[in-house]
C-alpha cells in the first residue's frame, strides 16, 4: 500500500477496508490531501468504478490522480452534495473522512499549525479564506475569545487566557506564532506546556476553519447521499470531533437520543460496524500523528 511524502494516511487499510468497495461502485474520499487513501481506492475499483475527492487546500491539488476513475475537486467538503450533484452524482456507495491536519500543514512553517515553528498567525486551510488565527487572536473580543478556548481547546483556564491576549493587543497587535506563546507562557505549565499549547492551538484552528459546523454539515448530508447498505468511513483526532461522529452514526443525532414510535422502536439512518478502530502501537511507532486517531465506521440502513 502506498504512502506520500505529503501525507502518510493513518489507519489506512482499516479505513478502506471499512468501505466495502464494490468494484463499479462510486465513491468520495473528502479529505484527498495527500491522496494516499484515494489511491488506495482506486486500487481496488473496476473499470467502471468512479472516485471523487475533495480537498479545499490549494497546495493538495499537486497530488492530483491522473486516472479516469479519479475527479479532485478543489473545495470543502461541507458542500459536498452540491458539488457531486454538479457533477451529474446524486448516490454514492461510501464516503471516506481523515480530519485534522495533515503531515503537509503542520511541517510548512509559513501555514502556521504546528507549535514548533516561528509563524505569522495564520491556520487556514483553505489559503483563500477571510479568516485567519491573526484575526481571531487580535479581533474576537474577550468572551469570543473565552469560549472558543472552553469549548474548542477545552481549558479550564479559558477566562485568564482571554484576559491575557486582551491585555497584551492593547499595545501591539499579536502577530506571531513566538508572540502568541510569549503572551500565554504564564499558563504553560512546566512538562504540560506541549500539551497545553497544543490545546491552545487547536482551538484556533477549529475556529479559523469552522471545523465543528463544517463536519456537522457534511454528516448530515451522508445520510441523502449513501445508496441503502453504502458505508462512511471515518477517522477523527480530537474528542469533539469524534463525540459526532459516534453519536451520528449510532442514532442520526448530534444531541439527545431518537424518537421512539407507538410500538417503542426507533428509526435511525446507520448501522454502526465493528466498534471503535485505533491504529496498532507498530502504526504509532512509524507515524506519531496515528496516535489520536480513532476510526469509526457506519452502514446506511432504510434508505428513503
Amino acid at each position: 500500500m502506498e504512502q506520500t511524502e505529503y501525507h502518510n494516511p493513518v489507519l489506512l487499510k482499516e479505513t478502506v477496508d471499512g468501505l466495502a468497495i464494490k468494484p463499479d461502485g462510486i465513491y468520495v474520499d473528502v479529505t484527498f490531501g495527500g491522496g494516499g487513501h484515494s489511491r488506495e481506492i482506486l486500487r481496488r475499483l473496476g473499470s467502471e468504478g468512479r472516485l471523487y475527492a475533495f480537498d479545499q487546500d490549494q497546495d493538495a491539488l499537486s497530488n492530483a490522480i491522473d486516472d479516469d476513475r479519479f475527479l479532485l475537486i478543489s473545495e470543502n467538503f461541507r458542500f459536498i452534495k452540491r458539488f457531486l450533484r454538479f457533477h451529474g452524482v446524486r448516490k454514492v456507495d461510501g464516503i471516506l473522512g481523515d480530519f485534522g491536519v495533515s503531515s503537509h500543514q503542520f511541517d510548512v512553517a509559513e501555514r502556521g499549525f504546528s507549535t514548533r515553528f516561528e509563524a505569522d498567525l495564520d491556520m487556514r486551510m483553505n489559503q483563500k479564506g477571510e479568516l485567519s488565527a491573526y484575526h481571531v487572536i487580535n479581533e474576537y473580543d474577550e468572551l469570543g475569545l473565552r469560549n472558543m478556548f472552553s469549548q474548542y481547546g477545552e481549558l479550564r483556564n479559558a477566562p485568564k487566557l482571554a484576559r491575557a491576549i486582551i491585555g497584551a493587543r492593547e499595545n501591539n497587535p499579536i502577530k506571531t506564532s513566538i508572540e502568541l506563546k510569549e503572551v500565554l507562557s504564564p499558563f504553560l505549565v512546566k512538562h504540560k506546556e506541549h500539551k497545553i499549547l497544543a490545546q491552545i492551538y487547536q482551538a484556533i484552528r477549529i475556529e479559523v476553519n469552522q471545523e465543528i459546523e463544517v463536519l456537522k454539515e457534511f454528516l448530515k448530508q451522508t445520510q441523502e447521499l449513501l445508496e441503502e447498505g453504502g458505508r462512511v468511513s471515518l477517522i477523527s483526532y480530537h474528542s469533539l470531533e469524534d463525540r459526532l461522529v459516534k453519536r451520528y452514526i449510532r442514532n442520526g443525532l448530534f444531541e439527545g437520543e431518537p424518537e421512539k414510535d407507538m410500538y417503542g422502536n426507533v428509526s435511525v439512518p446507520f448501522k454502526k460496524v465493528n466498534g471503535l478502530i485505533i491504529p496498532t502501537e507498530a502504526e504509532i511507532k512509524k507515524n506519531n500523528r496515528a496516535r489520536s486517531a480513532k476510526l469509526r465506521v457506519g452502514e446506511r440502513v432504510g434508505n428513503k
